[in-house]
């Protein structure tokens, strides 16, 4: 069972650089003070996942801290996964001072950035 899981967690995700790269060049960007959310939504594939892709550069830290910043990232973006609109592609750009929010506040001020992120691009369903 746990490799269904994965399998079905692989496919919510942006993995190929030509896949980052479409929804950095034709989908919509937010800024907050702790990352970029990019939105771009698919209208070519007829499935209605959602799909994530998350990028640290080493300004954020050594590899240690990008890790767990993605991970936290990725765990905040996914537990508002009722709030994302179908079929779209996202992808959550940190910036370096996340490294201190995430160690400080830990997932739940991951989360609020998340929120925040989403809030500002208008990606939540109305629930």
């Amino acid at each position: 069972m746990a490799a269904d899981d994965a399998g079905a967690r692989k496919r919510r995700r942006l993995s190929r650089s030509g896949e980052f790269d479409r929804v950095y060049r034709e989908g919509s960007s937010h800024a907050t003070r702790y990352l970029v959310l990019y939105s771009f939504p698919r209208s070519d594939e007829d499935d209605g996942e959602v799909r994530l892709g998350v990028s640290a550069s080493r300004k954020v830290g050594g590899a240690v801290e990008r890790n767990r910043v993605k991970r936290v990232l990725r765990e905040s973006f996914w537990s508002l996964a009722d709030r994302l609109p179908a079929g779209h592609d996202f992808v959550l750009v940190a910036r370096p001072p996340i490294g201190e929010l995430v160690e400080r506040e830990g997932a739940a001020g991951a989360r609020s950035c998340v929120e925040a992120a989403l809030a500002e691009a208008g990606g939540e369903r109305s629930t």
